[in-house]
């Protein structure tokens, strides 16, 4: 039953009691006022009210199923349905918000999150189509640029480089279930994969073939990461609002030996799932 109720008073005498703290009611749930409260089937009434309602929320998204991006009712509307105050709701949903359950967007309201995944292969050796082969994903590379050119002054250094060494680019869009996820520019030197520019890797793990035709083995990287904004190219290429920031990459691959091998920078559109790194 929907009903109005005010936190930490007295219902039938509609006056906070003497000699009661606002931290001793805070907790309680309010009393049924004709029928039952809807937050009566939630746990024990001990715990919090914001926590209650939280569960409740939960609940409801499970339950009917709501999909991403759908629209939960007002705080208003909330208060009215639990019979608690705008603290409690509003507690609630920042609550929901910190554990990735919802989002709210200002003058909006708070609609459901998507359920990111989360993506391993910042923190290990591993490439980023590698550690989603355990994952039963769908890997598609889109290759934008491949050719042989000069390194600029950032990778010629972490390469190291002498002057007038080549570099292959290959640039390419990896996406995952049909969604783009990342752009990755890539640098690698060219004596040590000649040839690597004629090599169809439209659908072909890097690593992977690195590995097969010219020996590489990947074992360890440097990398670092920012947030930015995407330029409007980047946008459009991961399909992304271009007022959505995006995780910028920056990664420096070596051998077992320390040789450099590889130089990339991402641009990761985190919105579709969340880096993962472990330390320790």
């Amino acid at each position: 039953m929907k009903r109005q109720a005010t936190i930490g008073r007295d219902e039938s005498a509609g006056r906070k009691p003497a000699g009661r703290s606002a931290a001793e009611t805070a907790d309680e749930t309010p009393a049924p006022a004709g029928g039952p409260s809807p937050l009566s089937s939630l746990p024990p009434a001990h715990m919090p009210l914001w926590s209650q309602v939280k569960s409740a929320l939960i609940a409801r998204i499970h339950e009917e199923g709501l999909g991403e991006h759908a629209k939960l009712p007002s705080e208003h509307e909330l208060c009215a349905e639990f019979g608690v105050s705008r603290t409690v709701v509003r507690e609630a949903l920042n609550q929901l918000v910190n554990e990735r359950v919802i989002y709210k967007l200002q003058g909006k309201g708070a609609f459901v999150a998507s359920q990111r995944e989360e993506q391993d292969f910042l923190g290990t050796s591993a490439g980023f189509s590698g550690e989603l082969l355990g994952k039963q994903k769908v890997i598609a590379r889109q290759v934008l640029r491949q050719t042989v050119t000069d390194p600029h002054e950032r990778a010629r250094h972490l390469l190291k480089l002498a002057a007038g060494q080549k570099v292959i680019s290959l640039d390419r869009v990896l996406h995952v279930d049909g969604m783009p996820r990342i752009i990755v520019r890539t640098l690698i030197p060219e004596a040590l994969a000649p040839g690597l520019d004629q090599v169809n890797m439209q659908n072909r793990s890097l690593y992977d073939t690195l590995r097969r035709q010219y020996g590489i083995v990947v074992k360890r990287a440097d990398r670092w990461l920012e947030a930015l904004m995407p330029t409007r190219e980047d946008a459009a290429l991961l399909g992304a609002p271009v007022d959505q920031p995006v995780i910028g990459i920056e990664s420096c691959a070596y051998t077992a030996s320390g040789d450099p091998v590889e130089y990339y920078t991402g641009v990761y559109r985190s919105d579709r799932a969340r880096l993962h790194f472990r330390v320790g």
